[in-house]
């Protein structure tokens, strides 16, 4: 099957590091995902599915795969920086494109916010002395140095961060494991008494977001090395490990405290679980991993929204000045990555939900996009079509648009509404850069 054809573009010698093989990326997506963030939505989702977490998240796994595979054909076919921009730019036009990445911009932009505003909070828990700004000013001053830096820096961090999660969840499966309830048989957490599709795929619903860590490999396609094949590897690699993690981890929790929380208690399920298998220890042992994580996050976020606005303003729709240039001694996109920091300062005074849910809009809107760029690119513009290119290239993005368009089912009205007001600002923007479309859209610089 070749790849299809993509615009060619005039050479840039400024261009990112190329240093980030198949494992390297995957670490980068995982810590992205953020592996504790199975204890974030561990109440909430198992009051919605009845005390079906597990399954919920292998109906997730099963759902995201489809769109993960959508991505996987467009970083094969575009290696480029950019992430959805770049996959629509190709796919559905620079106009679509350009939409496109102001929609996700939204999404990048705030997650790092959000993880700032996690640490604070959560230390300010365990340290109420010191207020919850300081911990989040010090978070953000942390990773944007390490970004400046450089991505190797970056990279290194997440493997050591990612790495101390996985010893944290190694003795929570110990502990786990001592505690499993006889009375709990092991295929119970999939599928026994009480099961409630409907309710399952409503938890389904909220468990999507954890999957954003393929999104974020491919944004680092222009620094990995051989990208036409190691990004779609480590897009599905980290879909697929980070899944199958939750469902494991989901299952432990399962098996040792069957019990199902609601109301308030159910915010709090997974503190309540960990002190009640394994004390203070484990407890205290969560919010080292938990912060860890959040910072790992934020290393990794942070990194690809300021891709995303680099690509944008090397492509002339952002000031270029700001965006688009790279710094001659670490060769890292400086300019986006202070304009990152200095947005995610609201950290400080930021609400968790309101945050969380304009996410969620941007992280659909991405989804939706690729999966018809990939229709557009390999379908629609193909000269011959076979029975395995209208499987590969048709079916499974179309599966993966219809999942993500029921998603869309489950956003609160405010969150719609001012997603959309986002969109028309760009939309606004992009008609004032064309001058009502009467001069093009800039194309973006796509590497072979």
């Amino acid at each position: 099957m070749t790849t299809p054809p993509v615009p060619s573009a005039a050479t840039d010698h400024s261009t990112l590091r190329k240093s980030m093989g198949v494992p390297t990326l995957v670490f980068f997506g995982l810590s992205y995902m953020v592996p504790m963030t199975v204890f974030t939505t561990y109440g909430i989702v198992n009051e919605i599915t009845g005390g079906f977490l597990s399954t919920a998240y292998l109906l997730t796994l099963l759902a995201m795969l489809f769109t993960a595979c959508s991505y996987a054909f467009m970083g094969r076919a575009v290696p480029s920086a950019g992430s959805a921009y770049a996959y629509t730019r190709v796919g559905l036009g620079s106009g679509i494109g350009f939409l496109t990445g102001w929609t996700v911009m939204i999404d990048y932009i705030l997650l790092p916010m959000l993880n700032y505003l996690l640490i604070g909070l959560y230390l300010h828990e365990r340290f109420p002395g010191l207020p919850a700004w300081a911990f989040s000013l010090t978070a953000l001053a942390l990773v944007t140095v390490l970004n400046i830096v450089g991505v190797a820096a970056v990279k290194s961090a997440n493997v050591v961060l990612v790495l101390l999660q996985v010893v944290f969840f190694g003795i929570f499966f110990v502990y786990a494991a001592r505690a499993f309830d006889p009375s709990v048989q092991p295929l119970d957490p999939f599928i026994g008494q009480g099961f409630d599709m409907s309710a399952i795929a409503a938890g389904a619903a909220v468990l999507c977001l954890s999957f954003l860590g393929f999104d974020a490999v491919s944004t680092m396609a222009e620094e990995a090395r051989e990208p036409r094949r190691s990004i779609p590897r480590a897009v599905i690699l980290t879909t697929v490990i980070g899944g199958l993690f939750f469902v494991l981890v989901a299952w432990f929790a399962h098996m040792a405290g069957p019990e199902v929380m609601t109301g308030d208690a159910a915010d709090v399920a997974a503190v309540t679980l960990l002190g009640r298998i394994g004390g203070n220890l484990l407890t205290a042992l969560f919010l080292a991993a938990y912060i860890t994580g959040a910072l790992g996050s934020a290393l990794a976020s942070q990194a690809s929204v300021s891709r995303i606005l680099y690509a944008m303003g090397r492509d002339g729709l952002l000031p270029r000045a700001i965006f688009g240039t790279i710094s001659p001694r670490f060769r890292t996109p400086v300019g986006a990555v202070f304009v990152v920091a200095a947005i995610s300062l609201s950290a400080l005074v930021a609400n968790v939900d309101f945050v969380a849910s304009i996410v969620s809009f941007g992280a659909l809107s991405a989804f939706t996009m690729v999966n018809l760029s990939v229709i557009a690119t390999y379908l629609v513009r193909a000269k011959n079509r076979t029975a395995t290119t209208w499987l590969l290239y048709g079916v499974v993005p179309a599966i993966g648009f219809l999942r993500t368009a029921w998603l869309w089912t489950s956003l609160a009205p405010l969150t719609v509404g001012l997603g959309v007001a986002w969109i028309l600002v760009g939309v606004f923007r992009l008609l004032w850069h064309t001058r009502m479309f009467t001069r093009p859209v800039p194309r973006m610089h796509i590497t072979e």
